[in-house]
């Protein structure tokens, strides 16, 4: 996720490759992402002894696994500036982050994938004594590649579920409609280019004209027609409470991680 995030922060100008430090895990990550999008940027492993320059920047992006964030947090030093901390790590609440960094001032974001290509969702749920300097600033970041709502942190758990897990579930939905298209006779390549056109056309089509989906069913559903017969296909199917079902699972995982 945080390459999804600063790969078009760098691509946009946003921030320039000096202004960004990054940490990772190994070295060989460090050096395949040097090669790629992230040429310029200072890429460290977490063994390095630059690595711990990145507790001195006043914006921190923190994107770990969510068993990793006690030993980050042990041994990062106590902050002296009260920096920025902003965390993506799901399920992980403000309290315990604002425990584990005493010396931070943390956000807690929730951002999708689409925002390697710009499109994407961002929620923000902000910890205590956060200025309004540093609101603008971690809105400007995420602005860059999302757009960006503002939640208790009470409802990140259901955002989590519809929008970080959703393009899964989309993706999903992209690859077996595609798999009917070529059991009807299509093939492979047209059907997979056909069914993610179908699906950002009707989306861009729901949001632009605001419509209800219910209302967009019934504008191509005409009485005894071809989508009729497979609206029924997926209700017999329950693909509907399948999808409600997926959603209500991902929210109830989030809280588990808590």
């Amino acid at each position: 996720m945080a390459q999804a995030l600063v790969e078009p922060l760098l691509s946009s100008k946003a921030f320039s490759a000096e202004q960004v430090l990054a940490v990772v895990g190994t070295v060989a990550t460090a050096q395949r992402l040097r090669q790629g999008a992230f040429a310029g940027v200072s890429i460290q492993s977490s063994r390095s002894a630059e690595a711990a320059r990145v507790w001195t920047a006043p914006i921190q992006l923190l994107a770990v696994k969510q068993q990793q964030i006690d030993g980050i947090a042990a041994a990062a030093p106590v902050a002296e500036n009260q920096p920025l901390l902003v965390s993506v790590l799901a399920g992980v609440s403000l309290d315990r982050l604002q425990r584990l960094f005493p010396g931070h001032r943390v956000v807690r974001a929730v951002p999708n994938t689409p925002a390697l290509v710009g499109e994407g969702l961002t929620a923000l749920a902000w910890g205590e004594a956060i200025s309004s300097e540093q609101r603008l600033k971690v809105r400007e970041m995420f602005a860059g590649v999302s757009e960006v709502l503002e939640l208790p942190e009470d409802k990140l758990d259901a955002f989590l579920a519809l929008t970080s897990s959703g393009p899964a579930f989309v993706a999903l939905m992209a690859e077996a409609m595609a798999d009917g298209a070529v059991a009807a006779g299509l093939p492979r390549d047209l059907s997979h280019r056909l069914a993610h056109r179908t699906l950002a056309g009707t989306a861009a089509l729901l949001d632009q004209r605001q419509l209800h989906p219910a209302t967009l069913k019934d504008m191509v559903t005409s009485p005894g027609g071809t989508t009729i017969a497979g609206v029924r296909a997926l209700e017999r199917a329950g693909a509907r409470s399948a999808l409600m079902e997926a959603v209500i699972a991902a929210a109830e995982r989030s809280r588990e991680l808590a």
